[in-house]
């Protein structure tokens, strides 16, 4: 499942702290700091960071309801692959992840709030082992990747199998299948094989969903 097209339901305690780099100028990867800079001022006068990381994410995602829907927002340069945010638009996913990465980003000293730790805290959730190495093929494209990759570092646990979850069927071939849609794949096609392999490796692994008749129960 894409990260762009996030359907499934599944239940993820978050935890975690690392550090890491920006490959592509600031004024590429980083969209919106007048935005930014408002959340910032928000979160300090109504002290978001002494809230639960839980909480704290979705307060922060409600103060950005209202923000247009963009999709694509990940796909910024034909070859470089970088951390990225957009206050200006976000998708599902992007949604989320910002939300996320600007809750955990509260932990630091409060002088310390800047767009390039904002950076860091994406790169650490959105690129396998949490490092951004430049390459396409570094960043979870799939949210069953994610929560592998995540959870093995200690930074998600995947709680949707202990709370009822069902193990569904699913095969990760959106990104090969429709490789016309992202500019990277266009520009590389060299990309496509590697990917593929990728793609077997994630449909590998058993997956586990909430069905949505059992969410509010749960």
């Amino acid at each position: 499942m894409r990260l762009g097209t996030l359907i499934l339901v599944s239940a993820v305690a978050l935890t975690g702290n690392t550090r890491g780099a920006v490959t592509l100028p600031m004024r590429t990867v980083f969209k919106g700091q007048d935005r930014f800079e408002q959340l910032v001022v928000r979160a300090k006068a109504e002290n978001w960071k002494t809230l639960p990381i839980g909480e704290r994410t979705a307060v922060v995602g409600q103060a950005m309801v209202g923000t247009p829907y963009r999709s694509f927002t990940l796909e910024v340069d034909n070859r470089v692959e970088s951390p990225s945010a957009n206050f200006t638009g976000l998708d599902c996913w992007t949604f989320f992840e910002v939300a996320l990465a600007f809750a955990r980003m509260l932990d630091e000293p409060e002088e310390n709030w800047t767009p390039a730790l904002l950076l860091h805290y994406i790169e650490m959730d959105r690129y396998r082992d949490g490092e951004c190495t430049g390459a396409y093929l570094s960043r979870l494209h799939y949210l069953e990747d994610w929560l592998y990759d995540n959870k093995r570092r200690g930074l998600v646990e995947d709680l949707t199998r202990s709370l009822g979850g069902v193990s569904v069927p699913h095969s990760a071939r959106e990104m090969t299948n429709g490789w016309r849609h992202y500019r990277y794949l266009v520009y590389n096609r060299s990309l496509l094989r590697p990917l593929a392999q990728m793609e077997n490796d994630v449909s590998s692994r058993p997956l586990y969903e909430i069905p949505k008749s059992r969410v509010a129960g749960i």
